[in-house]
């Protein structure tokens, strides 16, 4: 042990001996910077991560390696000095590996010079560490891997520059070979081979931030093929001149052997899928808690069936095995309820009828190109999710994750377990709508029926009751013993009407204008501590009333999917706003049934469990009251609304808005200033501007930072409640600010969700385009005290009522108006029953945002446009809010991982070029200490000698 590491470190020595070594390291961390800087754009990319450094260190190392390995053994051949080397009492394998291990600490402490990287990335977002540490484990691997193979190839010649060549030449083929250019040629089975032995995509692999034995191990075994060979040529050289004998054949035998153990090792290893560190954040790479969460739910076989074409585009073939291993994670986890395949439509006529005529699907044209042609491919790149006679197509816009910058493009998995998941809960609601609620009810459900006697019941209601008895009945038959039912009437007992009272706000109804005499119809069911009202249907009917208390079954039953309904405006491109929600009402469909919701009615589906009120204007009181009585009923309830709507078609101007909501909110102890958030820390909004090129204008796009979109981050989320506590970042457009009356909601709790930075401030302006000239820091000249403003706010707990002690809307003017001869006749529907909650018991929860166009398509493009990339977190923060509300948080753990989610803070070009220019002076300073370093260890070794020579 002493000798090899004495001989180590007179390598090592030997390194800094002269400048080279000094130049080496600096030529490296150059090449690192500018990759990363220029080639990569990346402020322009605006990803907080380090993925540009390590998609090029594979090949910046084969030049870094061949240089440092070129003079190993070919100076000692030259000079004449290997000869006495191996006839010294050294042993030859304690050479070898004092002169790899010296070489690989030099590539050590070259990656330690771009250690300032990562740092200060992390300082400018949300950096996951575990691609970084990966990352720096796959290269100190790799560089080993590329040392062996260098040591073997100067050791075949005495000539530097031949090593040099030699060298490059076998690390760029151990890199083509698993390189997209090479596997591209051959199918995905083929090319999962080549990706095997290439030691680009093991490294990539790694990258990603996950440790696997296979890989570390493929690394390994080269260092020990390539070791082995030295080991052979040393040997070799010392016998040469010789007569074979015995002892010749036994090192070839011997060689042999270990090289065929260490390439036998990566074959039965490759059959080891668990041996493996899921380093990333949240464990992106690892299948969830979550998602065995809905594994153990299933109770029929589930079938995931990938259907991927042989030759498919470049930028997808590399995802194809990171999703086979991942499917087939599932199937390991569900204890065989799970069944995956993989099939290749294009090689079986059969399949290929199959997949159109029963799941719909067609192979898609990419476009292709090299340097001799171009052309359309069609391939398939689609995974279906079946249960039972239901399932669910995944294609590749589901399933990836596309940035363009220029002609560049990334692609990337957009978070394939949150996906899949996702599809797996969305067809086992739908398998599960069809059956029995029952099933799935642990314990016994209570019906309790709140009803006067039949002749204090109205005659339209009288033969409701009558209906509900014989609903009931079947509903025993079907609960298989799991129903009860309990009947009272609240006239009889007045204790009971009080309690009602106090417990759910329930008051004595009447029927329309005409008849004021009162009585009792209201449902609930029960189950353990869960409550479930039954809305009394709009329509009086035996199958109405049936499909009411049906959805108030499904409400109670778990793995049923739940309904929200989303009260939005239609896309109108008349309208100067145009704020349309089809991007949000097609992500939300993904996972759970999405109604379209008229309020002007007074009243909300039966079948909702969400109400989503999106950019509402002039409500009127019915539509108050529908969402009021809708809260009363212990539903959830979002509104996204501000005093100001933006006109972003004709130039960025504010228009007042009136959404009728203002006196309801303040009921509620909630209550928006008419003026706008600008905050300094936020994200970027495509401006046009206007260059002067040779005397000709020429109208450009550029990323300015627009203090309109407060960039909210860290303790701008509520960390402790589940809607924002893994959101990681989001962007607010044209917010308002929030205020809190405390005393109006001190019996609920209150959760700022969102709030903008220290340094905000309002104003009431309504051109919202930015002046740089005049203001250069914002745009925009900072009005008043900077402070920090409440965003978005949660309340849970119990609300009285807006129009408790008030007549009920629905009974006033319900019938239309028409003009005849003058005069207006106005007709009373005596069929209305008017039903007022009072207050709504401890479940009810409302979330207010105090912006108009929050997630509407026009912002979400725009947001995206600045990204690069699909930019979905506001979906992400509504569809937290419907499952923390409907007490479905599975999914809150996985939604929003996608690497491209994470941007870096907003910053203005003189802070980019600070943190640019701050890496290099760190690179200098790095080199400089290292050179420091070597340069008091020379003087130590001077002064040692000389104390040496004195004592002789």
């Amino acid at each position: 042990m002493a000798e090899w590491q004495q001989i180590a470190r007179k390598e090592f020595r030997a390194f800094f001996n002269s400048p080279a070594a000094i130049l080496f390291l600096g030529t490296f961390i150059v090449a690192c910077l500018f990759v990363v800087f220029w080639v990569a754009g990346f402020f322009a990319r605006n990803i907080a991560d380090v993925r540009p450094l390590f998609n090029w260190i594979p090949l910046l190392l084969i030049f870094l390696v061949a240089a440092l390995t070129m003079r190993s053994w070919s100076e000692e051949q030259r000079a004449g000095t290997l000869e006495s080397l191996l006839t010294s009492p050294v042993n030859p394998l304690t050479l070898i590996i004092g002169k790899f291990a010296a070489m690989l600490g030099l590539v050590a402490i070259a990656l330690l010079l771009t250690l300032p990287l990562p740092i200060t990335v992390s300082l400018m977002g949300p950096l996951d560490w575990g691609p970084v540490i990966g990352g720096y484990v796959a290269s100190l691997f790799l560089a080993a891997a590329y040392i062996a193979i260098g040591l073997y190839m100067s050791s075949r010649t005495d000539n530097a520059i031949v090593a040099l060549i030699l060298t490059l030449v076998v690390c760029g083929l151990f890199y083509l070979i698993g390189s997209p250019q090479l596997t591209n040629l051959f199918g995905y089975h083929a090319g999962d081979i080549l990706r095997g032995l290439g030691t680009g995509s093991r490294f990539d692999s790694i990258t990603r931030g996950v440790l696997d034995l296979r890989d570390l191990y493929y690394y390994l075994s080269l260092v020990g093929i390539f070791l082995a060979l030295n080991m052979l040529r040393l040997e070799r050289i010392r016998w040469a001149g010789n007569q074979q004998n015995s002892k010749h054949r036994q090192w070839r035998w011997v060689t042999a052997l270990v090289v065929i153990n260490f390439i036998a090792g990566n074959l039965w290893l490759n059959q080891v899928h668990w041996a493996r560190l899921d380093m990333t954040q949240g464990q992106q790479y690892t299948l969830s808690e979550a998602s065995k969460h809905y594994l153990a739910q299933l109770q029929e076989p589930l079938l995931i069936r990938g259907y991927f074409s042989a030759k498919t585009h470049p930028l997808l073939a590399p995802l194809v095995p990171q999703i086979k291993d991942l499917l087939q994670e599932y199937a390991v986890a569900s204890g065989n309820k799970v069944h995956v395949e993989f099939i290749d439509p294009q090689k079986d006529q059969r399949a290929e009828q199959q997949a159109a005529s029963r799941y719909g699907i067609k192979p898609l044209s990419f476009e292709t190109a090299n340097k001799y042609s171009a052309g359309v491919m069609s391939s398939y790149f689609n995974v279906v999710i079946a249960y039972g006679d239901k399932f669910k197509v995944l294609n590749y816009q589901d399933l990836i994750d596309v940035k363009g910058r220029g002609d560049h493009l990334d692609v990337l998995l957009k978070n394939p377990e949150y996906t899949v998941t996702s599809a797996i809960r969305n067809v086992m609601h739908q398998w599960q709508a069809g059956g029995n609620p029952f099933d799935t009810i642990h314990g016994d459900v209570v019906f309790h029926g709140y009803i006067s006697g039949k002749q204090n019941l109205p005659a339209p209601l009288q033969k409701l009751r009558s209906a509900l008895n014989e609903i009931l009945s079947d509903l025993t038959q079907q609960a298989a013993g799991k129903l009860q039912t309990e009947f009272a009437d609240p006239l009889q007992n007045p204790q009971l009407a009080s309690t009602l009272k106090q417990e759910y706000g329930f008051a004595p109804q009447v029927m329309g204008l005409t008849d004021r005499k009162p009585f009792w119809f209201y449902m609930t069911l029960e189950n353990g501590g869960s409550k479930v009202q039954i809305p009394l249907p709009e329509k009086l009917d035996k199958a109405t009333l049936k499909h009411s208390i049906q959805a108030a079954l499904q409400r109670l039953a778990p793995g049923f999917m739940k309904t929200v309904a989303l009260a939005a405006p239609k896309a109108n491109y008349m309208s100067p706003s145009n704020n349309s929600y089809s991007m949000l009402r097609e992500e939300l469909s993904k996972n759970l049934k999405v109604e379209d919701e008229d309020l002007s009615d007074g009243t909300v589906s039966q079948d909702a469990d969400f109400l989503l009120v999106m950019a509402p204007k002039n409500l009127d009181e019915k539509s108050l009251f529908a969402i009021d009585q809708f809260l009363m009923r212990g539903g959830s309830v979002m509104i996204a609304t501000s005093p100001y709507d933006v006109n972003i078609k004709q130039g960025l101007t504010a228009q007042s808005n009136s959404s009728g909501l203002s006196k309801w909110l303040a009921h509620f102890g909630m209550s928006m200033d008419s003026k706008l958030v600008l905050d300094p820390r936020n994200a970027a909004l495509p401006i046009p501007v206007n260059r002067n090129v040779g005397g000709i204008t020429i109208r450009q796009v550029q990323m300015m930072p627009y203090a309109y979109f407060p960039d909210l981050r860290d303790t701008q989320l509520d960390g402790d409640n589940p809607v924002t506590a893994s959101l990681g970042q989001l962007t607010l457009n044209w917010a308002s600010p929030l205020s809190i009356d405390n005393n109006l909601s001190a019996k609920r709790d209150v959760s700022t969700l969102l709030r903008s930075s220290d340094h905000s401030w309002l104003s009431a302006q309504l051109n919202l385009v930015p002046d740089y000239r005049s203001n250069p820091q914002s745009g925009f000249k900072p009005e008043g005290k900077p402070q920090s403003y409440p965003l978005a706010v949660a309340e849970t707990g119990a609300f009285d009522s807006f129009f408790a002690g008030k007549a009920s809307p629905l009974l006033n003017e319900q019938a239309s108006g028409n003009k005849t001869q003058g005069k207006t006749a106005t007709t009373v529907n005596s069929d209305k029953v008017s039903s007022l909650i009072a207050h709504s018991p401890e479940s009810a929860r409302l979330i207010v945002i105090a912006s108009n166009g929050f997630a509407s398509d026009n912002t979400l493009s725009l947001e995206s446009q600045g990204l690069s990339s699909l930019y979905n977190k506001p979906i992400d923060f509504i569809q937290n809010s419907i499952d923390w509300s409907l007490e479905d948080p599975a999914l809150l753990s996985l939604r929003g991982h996608t690497q491209f989610a994470r941007t870096l803070v907003g910053m203005k070009l003189a802070q980019q070029q600070f943190w640019e220019y701050l890496n290099y002076g760190l690179a200098v300073l790095c080199l400089l200490l290292v050179w420091l370093w070597r340069r008091q260890v020379k003087r130590a070794d001077t002064r040692r000698y000389q104390q040496i020579l004195a004592e002789v």
